[in-house]
């Protein structure tokens, strides 16, 4: 079973902080991603600077695009940007613009969507979606468990990679052994860990302890 990727989201509100941020933690990362809060701030300007900081890594445009699919995923291709998210709600249409100008694309899977749109999305050659709990939902309370396991195998079975995220950290890690998830996606467990390189470095461990070193 191939390992798992490691990805940082970054949703700081200053470029020059979330650049930090990744710099100490990069060694052991494989995707940086500029996050949709920190675009909202600076705009693709984050996106050049990832590229230009880490040319050996993945990096991630997190629009969440809902509209406008080919402008903004060509924007986020010149910038340095390897692959984007849209929208689970967005349209078939946005969602083929965007994929003709990007080399992939990531569903974000929020509440509305069917398992209809999914197979939908795999007919026009969609083959990555994140499956997350949202900031506000674990506010609230929630925590990961079988059902939604069972989302994540279902998607897999239909032929996605599957990127997880929402509340992760090195505890949480465990709970999808023998699943083969694409990425696991951390945000603050790594930024706003006293020390990111340690904090990533620590769910990279287990990681490899239930997937194994490559």
């Amino acid at each position: 079973m191939k390992r798992p990727k490691l990805q940082v989201a970054l949703d700081q509100n200053t470029l020059p902080e979330a650049l930090g941020i990744a710099t100490k933690a990069a060694p052991a990362l494989d995707v940086v991603e500029a996050g949709t809060i920190l675009q909202l701030q600076t705009g693709a300007e984050a996106i050049r600077c990832f590229r230009q900081a880490f040319p050996d890594k993945i990096i991630v445009s997190d629009t969440k695009c809902a509209d406008a699919g080919g402008t903004v995923a060509h924007n986020s291709k010149v910038a340095g940007a390897d692959w984007m998210t849209v929208i689970c709600c967005a349209t078939i249409p946005t969602m083929q613009a965007a994929k003709k100008e990007i080399n992939d694309l990531q569903v974000e899977l929020y509440q509305g969507w069917t398992w209809d749109d999914a197979q939908k999305w795999r007919e026009i050659g969609i083959d990555q979606v994140v499956y997350h709990q949202s900031r506000d939902a674990l506010l609230a309370g929630e925590t990961w468990g079988e059902k939604d396991l069972n989302v994540v195998k279902r998607f897999i079975d239909m032929g996605f990679k599957v990127s997880v995220t929402g509340g992760l950290n090195a505890d949480t890690i465990k709970l999808f052994k023998g699943v083969p998830v694409w990425t696991f996606i951390a945000g603050r467990a790594i930024t706003g860990a006293d020390d990111p390189l340690a904090a990533a470095r620590e769910i990279r461990h287990e990681i490899d302890k239930y997937w194994g070193e490559e």
